[in-house]
């Protein structure tokens, strides 16, 4: 084993930029899913006729599709269907990572939702509001409060899933650990001692955030 030559500091540089990427494909790849699965998990809460039915479905179907599949399938298949945006490995990871893990969050979201006492409802729509109204000043603040803890769990398993996007070459760390250790068969084992241990200072951050989190709620 070669730990000096390991850790040179062209190789380091060279591991920044792939944790670089890593940070960034999570962080987009967060925000959109996000977005997407708190208003898939209310509108599905609303049981809008159709609508909910609909969404219901799709969630089941992405939440039991491997998610190596689905990065497969943005970064291959959507380019063939016209879709040449997605030639870029970067786009189709954050795609991929999006639809997945909204799927996700939509349950953390619709199970926050109904853990709020049904009479809360009713009482804010005797005072005069809307459902709508009810549901956005009411309903979702405390449940948002109830939904950070297992949040934040989801968006540390998003970012350790970015290294699955290691398949379709994105420039992200684990790829970057692979590339380096290529150079060299000493530098295989300190070299992913250290990326498993950037990995670790990372998500063991997340972790300690959201058992602060979680113990606000208490």
């Amino acid at each position: 084993m070669d730990f000096t030559g390991a850790y040179a500091p062209e190789n380091m540089r060279f591991l920044m930029q792939g944790l670089y990427v890593t940070l960034k494909v999570a962080f987009f790849s967060t925000i959109f899913a996000f977005l997407i699965g708190s208003l898939v998990g209310t509108l599905r809460f609303a049981r809008i006729p159709v609508v909910a039915q609909v969404l219901a479905v799709l969630v089941e179907i992405v939440r039991n599709l491997p998610l190596l599949l689905i990065i497969f399938f943005t970064r291959f298949a959507l380019p063939e269907a016209g879709l040449k945006v997605f030639q870029n490995a970067e786009y189709a990871a954050i795609v991929a990572l999006t639809v997945f893990e909204a799927a996700m969050i939509s349950e953390i979201v619709r199970s926050g939702l109904q853990s709020i006492e049904r009479g809360q409802m009713e009482a804010a729509r005797s005072s005069g509001l809307t459902y709508v109204q009810a549901l956005w000043y009411i309903l979702l603040p405390q449940a948002m409060r109830r939904m950070v803890p297992p949040m934040v769990s989801q968006f540390i398993s998003l970012l350790k899933d970015t290294s699955l996007a290691t398949v379709i070459v994105l420039a992200e760390l684990t790829h970057h650990m692979q590339l380096i250790a290529a150079k060299n068969a000493n530098w295989v084992i300190p070299i992913f001692i250290l990326g498993a241990l950037i990995y670790f200072v990372v998500n063991y951050a997340l972790s300690i955030l959201a058992k602060r989190l979680e113990a606000r709620q208490v």
